[in-house]
C-alpha cells in the first residue's frame, strides 16, 4: 500500500492487517478477546502503515487521559532540594512510563493553592493522582477525600490514617529501632537524635523508634532530642545545640540524611572523631549523599522507588474499577552499615 498525505485510519489498518474494523479496534486497545495471531498482525499493519489512534477520540470513548497527577504539598524550594523528593520525581515519571502515562507534576504550595488544586483534579484532566501531602493540619487530604477521583497518598497522615484514603508508606518506626539498636551494639550510651519537623508522621515515629528503643524518660529525651526541618543546616545547628548540653554525647540519630550530614559537619567543627568519638546514624540511604560524606554514613535504607512503585500498581487497579479495601502498606526498611557508625 501507497502512503499518501492523508493520515491512515482505522480501516486502512484492518484492510493491512486482513481482519475485520471491530477486531483491529479491540486488538489496538489490548483487548483480552483477540488472539495474539490477529493483534501481531494489526500491530505490524499499524506500524506498516504509521498509524497513531486518535487520542481525543478515544478519550471520549473509553473517558480516559492516560495522565496521572503527581501531587506534592511541599514548598517548591523543598521539592527542589529534598533528595528524597528528587527520589520520587524519578521513580514516578519511570514507572508512569512503563505502564503507558504521562506524568502530570503539582506543587501545592500553600494553603491557597488547595482550591485550585482539586479544581483541576475534579475537571476530568487526569485519571488520577499520586498524593504526599505528609503535614498535620494539610487541608489537601480532606479536600481530595470528598473528589470521585482514584489516589493513593504517599506517606501517611500525623495523625494516623484518614478513613477511606490508601496509603503505602515506610516503617519509620522499625527503622529508627534498627539504628538505635546498631549503636548501642557498638556501646554507646548517650544517643542523641535529631527530629524531622513534628508535624510530619515520618518525624514523629522516627522520634518514637528512638525513644522507646534507647529507653529514656521524658527528661532525658527532652535533653538528648533537638529537633530539625530535614535540612543539612538544621542538622548542623541541632548537633552544636546537643554538644552544649551533652558535651559526653557519643552518639547521634538523624531523621534523614541530610541532618546527618550536617551532623557531621558540626562534629568536625566542634574537634569530635567519627566514629571514634561519636557515631553517625542517619536515615534514608540516598546514594548520592549517604557514599559522599566524610566518613561515609551508615543509614537507614528506604527505597522511594518501591513506594511509587507500590502506589502506581494500587492506583491502577483503582482505576480499573477494582473495590479495593482503603488500607495504609507499610514498606520495610534495612540498616546500611557504613564507616560512621
Amino acid at each position: 500500500m501507497t502512503r499518501g498525505a492523508t493520515r491512515p485510519t482505522l480501516e486502512d489498518v484492518a484492510a493491512y492487517a486482513g481482519v475485520s474494523r471491530s477486531t483491529a479496534s479491540r486488538a489496538l486497545n489490548e483487548d483480552a478477546y483477540v488472539s495474539s495471531r490477529a493483534r501481531e498482525k494489526v500491530l505490524d499493519a499499524a506500524r506498516e502503515l504509521g498509524y497513531s489512534p486518535n487520542q481525543a477520540a478515544r478519550s471520549l470513548v473509553t473517558r480516559r487521559t492516560n495522565a496521572i497527577a503527581l501531587v506534592l504539598s511541599e514548598p517548591e524550594t523543598k521539592v527542589l532540594e529534598d533528595p528524597y523528593f528528587a527520589e520520587i520525581v524519578r521513580g514516578a515519571f519511570r514507572q508512569l512510563s512503563e505502564v503507558g502515562s504521562q506524568m502530570l507534576m503539582m506543587l501545592v504550595d500553600s494553603r491557597e493553592d488547595v482550591p485550585g488544586t482539586v479544581r483541576f483534579l475534579e475537571g476530568g484532566h487526569v485519571d488520577g493522582a499520586l498524593v504526599f501531602a505528609a503535614h498535620r493540619g494539610d487541608p489537601l487530604p480532606t479536600a481530595l477525600r470528598l473528589l470521585r477521583l482514584p489516589m493513593v497518598f504517599g506517606g501517611g497522615s500525623p495523625g494516623g490514617a484518614i478513613r477511606g484514603l490508601h496509603m503505602v508508606d515506610f516503617d519509620n518506626v522499625g527503622g529508627a529501632k534498627l539504628a538505635v539498636e546498631h549503636l548501642l551494639s557498638l556501646g554507646r550510651k548517650r544517643i542523641g537524635t535529631i527530629t524531622g519537623p513534628l508535624d510530619q508522621r515520618s518525624a514523629v515515629d522516627r522520634l518514637a523508634g528512638w525513644r522507646t528503643t534507647a529507653g529514656l524518660d521524658d527528661r532525658a529525651a527532652a535533653r538528648l532530642c533537638e529537633e530539625g526541618d530535614f535540612s543539612t543546616e538544621s542538622g548542623e545547628r541541632a548537633v552544636a545545640r546537643l554538644l552544649a548540653r551533652n558535651p559526653k554525647l557519643d552518639a547521634v540519630f538523624a531523621a534523614n540524611d541530610p541532618m546527618a550530614a550536617g551532623a557531621l559537619r558540626a562534629l568536625h567543627a566542634a574537634g569530635r572523631r567519627v566514629p571514634e568519638d561519636v557515631a553517625v546514624v542517619g536515615f534514608d540511604d540516598h546514594r548520592g549523599l549517604a557514599e559522599a560524606t566524610n566518613p561515609p554514613l551508615t543509614t537507614v535504607h528506604q527505597d522511594p522507588r518501591e513506594q511509587v512503585r507500590q502506589m502506581v500498581l494500587t492506583l491502577q487497579r483503582l482505576i480499573e474499577g477494582e473495590d479495593l479495601p482503603p488500607r495504609r502498606q507499610v514498606l520495610p526498611v534495612g540498616l546500611v552499615r557504613r564507616a560512621s557508625a
